[in-house]
C-alpha cells in the first residue's frame, strides 16, 4: 500500500522530525567528539607550515606519534590524522554547532580562512543547515547524490577511473542509438581510430566500410589509389587485380596510353615467350628436332628475304631511267641503302661467326633514327 503523504517511509511526519531532532544531537555529540580527538592529536604533534624546520625526518617522528595514538584509543590512522588536519583548520570559536563533522572537513578544504568561516555560518538558501552534498559542491567535489548533468557526468568519471570499467560502460552507452548519435563526428572519428589500432581490427573494419557503396563512394581518387597499391603489394595479388582490370577495354585504352606501362607490357610479352621457349627447350622430348627445323627455316627465311630484296630492286632500279630525283627523295634513299647495307653486313657477320649481337649505331640505323 503507498505511503500517505504525511508519513516518510514507514512513520509520520511527526514521527520523523522526531527522529531527526534525536540523530542531529547524536551527530552534534559525534562532532564534537571528533573535534576532541583532533585537537588533541594536535596537542601530541601540532600542525607546522609547510618548508618550515621540520624535515623528513620530523615528519616520519609525526606519523609515529599518529600511528602509536590511533593504536592506543582504536581507531584507524586516517581517522585521526582527518581529525587532526579539519580541527587545525577551524579553531573553536569558529566551529558552527549543529553542522556534522564531515561538513566541517568538506569545507575546511576552502583556503581563505575568512571565506572558510563566513561559508559555514550560511547554509545554501533556504535551508538550515549544511549537506554533505552541498558542502562537496562549494569546494568543487564528487557529490553522493548528483543532480545537475555536470555532477552525473563527474560521478560517471569518478566510477569509471578503471579502464575496464570505463570500455564496458562507453560500450553500452554506444549501444543506445539515441546516445551515439549525440557523438560528435570528431569523437567518433577518434573513438574509431582508437579501436582500430589492433591491425587486424582495423582491416576488419576497413573492409566492411568499403562494402558499402555510400561509404566508398566518398574515398578521394588519391586514397582509393593508395588503398589499391596497399593492396596489392602481394604479387599474386596484384596480377589477379591487373588481370580483371585489363579486360575492360577503357582500362586498358587509358593504360595502353601510357608509355611506361605500354613498355612493360611490351616486355612482359617478349619475357613470357623467351621463357615458354625456354621451358619448352629444357622439357620437351621434341626439342632438338625442332631446333633443327627451325635453324632449316631460318636458313630459308634469310635466302628468301635476300633473294626478294635483289627481285625487288631488279624491278624497281630499272624505273629510275632518265628520271631525276629531288635532293629530299635522293637523301631518303641514300639513307635506306646505308640502312640495307649495314644490314647486309650485319647478315655476314651473323653467317659467318654466329653472332647476332646489334651494336649501338646499328641499331640506330635499323630503327631509322
Amino acid at each position: 500500500m503507498p505511503a500517505d503523504h504525511n508519513e516518510v517511509g514507514s512513520v509520520s511526519q511527526r514521527r520523523y522530525e522526531q527522529i531527526v531532532a534525536e540523530l542531529r544531537e547524536v551527530v552534534e555529540r559525534h562532532s564534537q567528539e571528533m573535534f576532541v580527538i583532533g585537537d588533541r592529536a594536535l596537542e601530541i604533534e601540532p600542525l607546522r607550515e609547510h618548508g618550515g624546520s621540520s624535515g623528513g625526518e620530523r615528519v616520519a617522528t609525526v606519523r609515529n606519534s599518529m600511528i602509536r595514538l590511533a593504536e592506543d584509543i582504536g581507531l584507524a590512522l586516517s581517522t585521526v590524522e582527518n581529525a587532526r588536519w579539519t580541527a587545525s583548520r577551524w579553531p573553536a570559536e569558529h566551529r558552527r554547532p549543529g553542522e556534522s563533522f564531515r561538513v566541517h572537513r568538506t569545507l575546511a578544504r576552502i583556503e581563505n580562512e575568512e571565506q572558510r568561516f563566513a561559508t559555514i555560518a550560511t547554509p545554501p538558501e533556504g535551508k538550515l543547515h549544511w549537506s554533505v552534498d552541498d558542502a562537496s559542491r562549494r569546494v568543487g567535489q564528487s557529490v553522493m547524490s548528483p543532480v545537475s548533468p555536470e555532477e552525473k557526468i563527474t560521478a560517471i568519471h569518478a566510477l569509471a577511473r578503471n579502464d575496464d570499467v570505463a570500455a564496458a560502460v562507453t560500450t553500452e552507452l554506444l549501444r543506445r542509438p539515441a546516445v551515439a548519435a549525440q557523438v560528435s563526428a570528431e569523437d567518433k572519428v577518434r573513438v574509431v581510430e582508437e579501436l582500430t589500432r589492433d591491425e587486424k581490427v582495423a582491416a576488419a573494419v576497413t573492409t566492411g566500410l568499403l562494402r558499402r557503396p555510400a561509404v566508398a563512394a566518398q574515398v578521394s581518387r588519391e586514397d582509393r589509389v593508395r588503398a589499391v597499391e596497399e593492396l596489392t603489394r602481394d604479387e599474386a595479388v596484384a596480377a589477379e587485380v591487373t588481370t580483371g582490370l585489363l579486360r575492360r577495354p577503357d582500362v586498358a585504352f587509358k593504360a595502353m596510353s601510357d608509355d611506361t606501362a605500354r613498355h612493360q607490357v611490351n616486355h612482359a610479352q617478349v619475357e613470357r615467350g623467351r621463357q615458354a621457349r625456354e621451358h619448352f627447350e629444357r622439357t620437351s622430348p621434341v626439342a632438338p628436332a625442332v631446333r633443327r627445323i627451325e635453324r632449316t627455316m631460318e636458313f630459308i627465311d634469310l635466302v628468301a628475304a635476300c633473294h626478294s630484296f635483289v627481285a625487288s630492286a631488279g624491278r624497281t632500279v630499272p624505273g629510275l631511267r632518265d628520271r631525276q630525283l629531288g635532293d629530299d627523295e635522293k637523301a631518303i634513299v641514300h639513307e635506306n641503302v646505308s640502312r640495307v647495307r649495314a644490314t647486309l653486313d650485319w647478315i655476314e657477320t651473323a653467317v659467318d661467326t654466329g653472332k647476332v649481337d646489334v651494336d649501338g649505331e646499328l641499331a640506330r640505323l635499323l630503327a631509322g633514327e
